[in-house]
């Protein structure tokens, strides 16, 4: 780890201080069960409640299932739970000690590591299902990553990732147009890359991660080894809408969320 690229340094400094999804439950301390329901229960009634369906939380029982980048362990949890048996890999030992805490607090049972998704510790064909949500768009070598995931899957084996979206409201509004224009960043001679490390993830230590956005063709393009490759776009929130919310019903709201939503889903058969 002493040698790890710069971007990976920052990741890590990012979720070091600032675990993924912790900004959502202040009342608590961290680590306590009061705590873990509340940001469970903001990330699937508030913030996606699409995501249960969608990741299949509760459709590989008995499956080997790897999560790379498991932050808290929100979502390896929910497949534990699922019956799943549950490895959570992550670049940052802070998030690793949390998620291991996390299990035996509610008496789930999962093997966690410190290791980078980059170069998987894992023989060829190891899992039935490798996971990974929010985390291969913050390497450097996001295409290495996924060949490392089709590695180590077993043939016929499923790959489930998301990727922020490049076609998506928040990164043309709130990135190119808000940030970058109207707010002069692109004057200050910081790119769209650069804005959204400096905005995308919370952070109350200005970390400051690699951040990258993917277009549909290009995110299935990423995963040209695998047979069958699935991509669906998901995450709007009527906040994103801003001043125009009250005039979208719920069932505009849901196309819209499948076409410029800030996640793009790949679901790929190896």
């Amino acid at each position: 780890m002493s040698s790890l690229a710069e971007e990976k340094v920052r990741a890590r400094e990012q979720w070091g201080q600032d675990p993924c999804g912790a900004e959502y439950d202040r009342a608590h301390e961290l680590g306590t069960r009061e705590f873990f329901d509340n940001v469970e229960r903001h990330r699937y009634t508030e913030y996606a409640a699409w995501m249960p369906r969608v990741m299949g939380f509760d459709k590989f029982r008995g499956a080997r299932l790897l999560e790379i980048g498991c932050g808290m362990g929100t979502d390896l949890l929910q497949f534990a739970r699922g019956g799943a048996c549950c490895t959570g890999i992550d670049l940052t030992p802070r998030s690793v000690e949390i998620t291991r805490h996390r299990f035996r607090l509610y008496d789930a049972d999962g093997t966690f590591m410190i290791s980078d998704g980059e170069h998987l510790p894992f023989r060829d064909e190891s899992f039935d299902v490798v996971y990974s949500n929010g985390v291969l768009h913050h390497t450097p070598d996001t295409a290495g990553a996924i060949r490392e995931v089709h590695r180590v899957l077993r043939p016929g084996g499923t790959a489930k990732v998301m990727l922020y979206h490049r076609n998506s409201l928040n990164y043309w509004f709130e990135i190119v147009l808000r940030r970058g224009v109207l707010g002069a960043e692109f004057l200050r001679g910081r790119s769209a890359e650069e804005i959204m490390s400096r905005v995308i993830e919370f952070s109350d230590h200005d970390a400051r991660p690699l951040v990258k956005v993917y277009s549909r063709k290009e995110a299935r393009e990423l995963f040209s080894l695998f047979k069958n490759v699935k991509v669906d776009v998901e995450q709007l929130t009527r906040a994103e809408l801003r001043f125009v919310s009250p005039l979208v019903s719920e069932s505009v709201l849901d196309r819209l969320r499948k076409r410029i939503g800030w996640n793009v889903i790949v679901t790929a058969v190896k």
